[in-house]
């Protein structure tokens, strides 16, 4: 048995995207889960159902009781911050096919404003696990682990700033289209991405995500039920999580190959339980929490092969509307907020609505991933 449309994304919410709001991460999940049973036509008294990240600070019983629900009967974290989105969405899904709840909500909050949040505060967790092997020796940031992934990547397959520039270039031409977005009114030229300093070389300033206090949530129930609701449903036609053999997070140092990361485990299954192929996707929203991310993905998820990721980023191939695969239409991770992959589940969702600030015509697959580089997990949304 398969959780092949049997369920949907029936309702989308969001707070505003900043640095620096107001409010606790508490109430921010709240106003942004509030909002998507708005969106639904449901109301708190409906859900029975919560999924979140384990990296998510606010826990359910005080999300529930905040809210108002009555009981739940089902909820789940979970790991891996950035690989988690779809996994959260894909398991409240499945808690749902089974029969373990009818309206299940998912959701992340985060205040990346907050001091405690910053990589290097917190030492001594941070110095632990895997990170005593490389958080002394200067990898101490998420992106100082990307960067030698991408350096890697440029010395084996010929990979250039160009291809990463083509990347950050259209997501920010999105955003450029997207009033919610916080990059909505700063353009972006090759120039100027070409002369911004170096955070971790190989990527500059504009190859990394944004910090975003912000949260989005989704509700998730029965295509059935989906039917009488307000919205056009989403239909959860595959979902896929994976972690490769012999992985280690960001680095990957164990494999023989660690440009083949979890997005090749993911995509395994996420295609072997749907009726379409890389082909039939129609529009894309690639986890971004760095440029590199994207050719990698896009090898991994099998729209191109090995060593094929940059090239395919070139000549408008990611833009909207002209591009053969427009990607992170609402500017992503690099140009919209961060709320570590979530906001690209919800821009999906609306490129099956028909609603984004750069619409696909005529959208029948709509494909969203969470990071490359963690355990991960990604999604294919249909019409109904």
């Amino acid at each position: 048995m398969t959780i092949k449309d049997r369920t949907a994304i029936v309702g989308i919410g969001q707070t505003a995207y900043a640095k620096g709001l107001e409010g606790s991460e508490l109430s921010l999940a709240c106003q942004a889960i509030k909002a998507a049973l708005d969106d639904a036509g449901l109301t708190p008294a409906d859900v029975d159902g919560m999924g979140s990240y384990a990296m998510e600070a606010n826990i359910e019983a005080d999300v529930a009781r905040n809210l108002g629900t009555g009981d739940i009967t089902w909820f789940s974290q979970v790991g891996f911050g950035g690989g988690a989105g779809c996994g959260v969405v894909g398991n409240a899904a499945m808690g749902v096919a089974t029969g373990q709840c009818q309206v299940a909500v998912t959701w992340r909050a985060r205040k990346r404003a907050a001091r405690g949040s910053r990589p290097w505060a917190k030492t001594a967790e941070r110095v632990r696990g895997l990170g005593e092997w490389s958080r002394p020796w200067g990898l101490v940031r998420p992106v100082d682990e990307i960067a030698m992934l991408t350096r890697r990547y440029m010395h084996e397959y010929g990979a250039t700033r160009d291809h990463l520039a083509n990347v950050a270039i259209a997501s920010r031409k999105h955003a450029n289209r997207n009033p919610l977005a916080q990059m909505y009114e700063k353009k972006m030229t090759r120039e100027d991405y070409m002369n911004a300093r170096w955070i971790s070389e190989p990527l500059c300033l504009f190859d990394n995500c944004l910090e975003t206090d912000g949260a989005v949530a989704c509700v998730i129930t029965s295509a059935e039920r989906a039917r009488d609701l307000k919205q056009p449903a989403a239909l959860i036609h595959s979902f896929g999580q994976g972690i490769n053999a012999q992985h280690q997070v960001m680095t990957n140092y164990h494999r023989d190959d660690p440009l083949m990361g979890p997005a090749w485990a993911c995509a395994e299954v996420l295609w072997r339980n749907a009726d379409v192929t890389p082909d039939d996707v129609d529009v894309a929203q690639i986890y971004d929490a760095f440029s590199p991310l994207i050719p990698l993905s896009l090898e991994g998820y099998g729209f191109c092969k090995r060593g094929e990721g940059g090239d395919f980023t070139n000549d408008g191939a990611l833009e909207w509307p002209n591009g053969r695969l427009p990607n992170n239409t609402s500017g992503g991770g690099m140009s919209e907020a961060y709320v570590h992959g979530f906001n690209l589940i919800v821009e999906a969702v609306r490129q099956i609505r028909g609603t984004s600030t750069s619409q696909v015509d005529d959208v029948d697959v709509s494909f969203v991933t969470s990071g490359e580089g963690v355990p991960t997990s990604a999604l294919l949304l249909t019409k109904s």
